[in-house]
């Protein structure tokens, strides 16, 4: 395996630079969508990895049981500095799988209390909630039930009818475009891989700006999303507690939308051009995902070749 191992682990560098990049030069569903694919592959490359770096820590303990031969120096030495790095290997493999797994345990958790705090509100579609916290939000569909937006009579106190219109305009678009997926997607891949972070917090304010941009069309005024964006987040605190899935309503740099919003709509090209910034960064960040995939399933493929011959009949 050599080096290769090793590179699917800090490969998530190479997707900083589109990271920033696409908020500013891509459309909004384009960035959410590439993003998102690049953090999803890259975490699973850089697990993998460590998979594999843990098979050859785990081998080495005692009592372990792993068969004898892989802990043979034939097998060690595929994998360099195997002392160090596939013993460290087995704490980090758990970290990440302890973390990914409380991530979709609250996530589960969470949603259920949004389904429980809806329970006998009127409307199939949008559900309006007699209190006095103003908060918006999009619950995904489940089993057996529909996606829905809900919305306290707080909310819609604060607004006037053009701002209610794009309210629930950028809701449906947050349940029809399932930006809830990619959100999850990228909190996920930033829990296997931290250097993903960056990519996590690109994709919260991308998939809001889609929602906009999405709103923006619905009710054919620019100015009415931008001020229902502002309106809303300064008479909003927060999501209820316990309540609200909070990463499905994040309201993003605020200022930075309602400016992108008193803009032009941005151009959709599902690629940007290769002699520019945002394109010679995405090629960068297609590249460094394109590496890490090889380099993951090399290091597999490779790993088990080894253990294969080590292994006795």
């Amino acid at each position: 395996m050599g080096v290769f191992v090793f590179l699917p682990l800090v490969l998530p560098l190479t997707a900083w630079p589109i990271a920033r990049l696409a908020e500013q030069h891509l459309h909004p569903r384009t960035a959410t969508v590439l993003l998102s694919a690049a953090a999803g592959v890259l975490a699973v490359c850089s697990t993998v990895c460590l998979a594999l770096l843990m098979v050859v820590g785990t081998a080495q303990l005692p009592g372990n049981p792993l068969p004898d031969g892989w802990s043979d120096p034939e097998v060690r030495e595929a994998v360099p500095y195997d002392e160090v790095a596939g013993r460290a290997a087995i704490p980090a493999l758990l970290a990440v799988v302890v973390a990914c797994a409380r991530t979709l345990w609250v996530h589960r958790r969470v949603r259920r209390r949004a389904v429980r705090a809806l329970e006998g509100a009127r409307g199939r579609s949008v559900a309006v909630l007699p209190d006095g916290e103003p908060y918006a939000y999009a619950l995904p569909a489940g089993r057996g039930r529909r996606g829905r937006v809900v919305v306290s009579t707080a909310m819609l106190s604060c607004l006037e009818g053009g701002e209610r219109r794009a309210l629930f305009a950028h809701e449906r678009a947050h349940l029809t475009g399932r930006h809830h997926r990619f959100l999850l997607a990228v909190h996920l891949a930033a829990r296997a891989n931290p250097f993903l972070r960056p990519l996590r917090t690109a994709v919260s304010y991308t998939a809001e700006r889609w929602a906009d941009e999405e709103a923006a069309d619905a009710v054919g005024s620019r100015r009415a999303v931008a001020r229902a964006v502002g309106k809303a987040a300064l008479v909003s605190r927060g999501s209820p507690p316990g309540t609200v899935p909070a990463h499905f309503a994040a309201a993003g740099p605020v200022p930075r939308r309602v400016a992108a919003l008193l803009e032009p709509a941005p151009a959709v090209r599902s690629w940007p051009p290769v002699f520019t910034t945002a394109g010679l960064a995405a090629w960068t960040a297609a590249a460094g995902t394109t590496v890490s995939a090889l380099s993951s399933a090399n290091s597999a493929v490779t790993l088990f070749l080894v253990l294969k011959a080590a292994t006795p009949l």
